[in-house]
């Protein structure tokens, strides 16, 4: 595995940040998104803030597929309140759950974004699949014990992506 692999695309603090009017117009047909603590925290349903995230995507003309590891019954009844194409237990980081969810939507690697808060499911198979990507901060600080481990590394990783960008810009 490539250390690049594991570096997002772009940080940022959460999706209301990001600017879906330019992803559009550089060919964004498709978003696929992960669900908790990238759009609601851990296990909450869909509240007022989503169903609008989704309504002005939608609005816009991009579709949308939420792509979880979680089990049909928590992601189904957000993906219907939302009105959004689904796939559970989508194996991230594995690529295969990526090409379903693009599959669904009729879009390919070019006019798709994937957006997440993890570095070792969401970051790692969007980049394992081709895809540009967003990585959010995570909502809620309270995280299942398997989630906390691998927030561990995941700060010297985002250490060395910020280290990387100032060496950029300069």
């Amino acid at each position: 595995m490539k250390f690049s692999n594991l570096l997002p695309d772009i940080y940022l603090k959460s999706i209301d940040d990001i600017d879906f009017e330019q992803y559009k117009k550089n060919g964004i047909k498709g978003i696929i998104t992960d669900v908790d603590n990238t759009i609601v925290p851990h296990d909450a349903p869909a509240d007022e803030h989503a169903i609008k995230y989704f309504q002005m995507l939608h609005d816009m003309g991009i579709d949308t597929c939420i792509l979880s590891n979680n089990d049909e019954p928590r992601v189904e009844p957000f993906a219907t309140k939302v009105n959004s194409k689904y796939i559970y237990k989508g194996g991230k980081p594995g690529f295969k759950g990526y090409k379903k969810a693009m599959d669904a939507m009729g879009t390919d690697v070019d006019s798709t974004l994937f957006i997440g808060d993890q570095i070792f499911t969401d970051i790692w198979g969007a980049n394992r699949a081709g895809l540009a990507n967003v990585m959010v901060e995570k909502i809620d600080p309270h995280e299942e014990i398997q989630i906390v481990l691998k927030r561990i590394p995941e700060k010297f990783i985002m250490w060395r992506y910020r280290r990387r960008l100032k060496k950029q810009s300069k």
